[in-house]
């Protein structure tokens, strides 16, 4: 896939550097081991959903600077002579082939849906494999934001708080992400399902 990127772990390390943090200092804010850190950081791990989300938070990261769309944009506009405000509108249709994508621990994908970057918005094609979760060990995970999600093939289980959900093929739900939830892989196929977070960087 064209758009795959795999490096992670050095874009959250030139961020929480440029924040004057150290990675014990950051360990200790997310309530994680300082080994977890810099095993993401050098690409030896990926993170969780959880994880991820909780680094990107506590940095004040959007998930845009992950996925690292909008530079490479503003860079192929530059060499053709367009401006930042036309790229955008430039490239409004992404293919299949050109999603970014992130692959994450317990087995979860993010594809961004968007070529272009959407404040205030994440708006993905998310899979979680058999036996995939956005936190192991039933952890439950919270950000700030609003969460709505569509899944389009499989059973996918949604803890909110101490209510338990299944979703199945045209389920929808929406929820505060301010609630502690977790979402995980239900069957014996790959759950496929459309998501959208919205305000993630609370503002």
């Amino acid at each position: 896939m064209a758009g795959e990127l795999g490096d992670i772990g050095s874009r959250l390390r030139e961020e929480r550097e440029r924040a004057s943090i150290s990675q014990r200092e950051l360990a200790r804010r997310l309530g994680v081991s300082a080994s977890l850190i810099s095993q993401i950081e050098s690409g030896q791990s990926k993170p969780s959903v959880s994880t991820l989300y909780a680094i990107v938070t506590e940095l004040g990261v959007s998930l845009d600077y992950v996925f690292r769309v909008h530079e490479h944009e503003l860079s192929l506009a530059t060499a053709v002579g367009a401006d930042a405000e036309t790229v955008g509108a430039a490239a409004p249709v992404v293919h299949p082939r050109e999603r970014h994508v992130v692959e994450l621990d317990s087995g979860v994908t993010w594809e961004r849906l968007t070529s272009h970057q959407h404040e205030d918005v994440d708006f993905l094609h998310v899979i979680y494999d058999v036996g995939g979760s956005s936190a192991p060990d039933e952890r439950l995970m919270r950000h700030p934001g609003r969460e709505y999600g569509h899944v389009l093939s499989g059973r996918l289980g949604v803890q909110l708080g101490f209510e338990r959900h299944e979703l199945e093929p045209g389920d929808s739900i929406a929820f505060d992400s301010t609630l502690p939830h977790r979402l995980w892989n239900l069957g014996d196929e790959p759950v496929h399902g459309i998501w959208f977070v919205v305000g993630r960087d609370g503002a």
